[in-house]
């Protein structure tokens, strides 16, 4: 399997300094900061990469089960909410909370809502997280 990688430059102090993410692929470059970390400055941060990662891991890991399953998927649409929060020994993740909604053909709302518990204990960022609470969210649409 291959080794994936990112990367990160910072510069100057906490408050005032800057830096830049870099997917290794160069897929993609964004800019962070205090700001856009602690308050809503235009850029990204850690959390919202790591809700990029676990919403679409989960959505690859939903498809393949129902697929699996014999069910012919339209659509899989997942956001992941990424908490941040401050407690003693610093700031921690302290949840994510997983929405999806599938249009998925054939099947029950319950065996959708099935299928997605599944995808949410099993995708590999799940299981990277799993000292998180991750919550979910499954609604079968059209």
């Amino acid at each position: 399997m291959p080794v994936r990688n990112a990367n990160a430059v910072w510069e100057g102090d906490l408050k005032e300094g800057k830096g830049k993410m870099k997917l290794g692929t160069g897929a993609y470059i964004g800019s962070y900061s205090f700001g856009s970390r602690f308050a809503d400055d235009v850029g990204t941060n850690p959390e919202e990469l790591i809700g990029a990662a676990h919403s679409g891991c989960f959505s690859m890991a939903l498809s393949k089960i129902l697929g699996d399953e014999g069910f012919k998927i339209d659509k899989i649409d997942t956001t992941a909410k990424v908490t941040l929060e401050q407690q003693d020994q610093g700031f921690t993740i302290v949840s994510s909370e997983l929405t999806t909604e599938g249009d998925v053909r054939d099947i029950d709302e319950s065996k959708f809502v099935e299928f997605a518990e599944k995808a949410k204990e099993n995708c590999p960022v799940s299981k990277a997280l799993a000292g998180v609470k991750i919550t979910l969210n499954a609604k079968l649409v059209g």
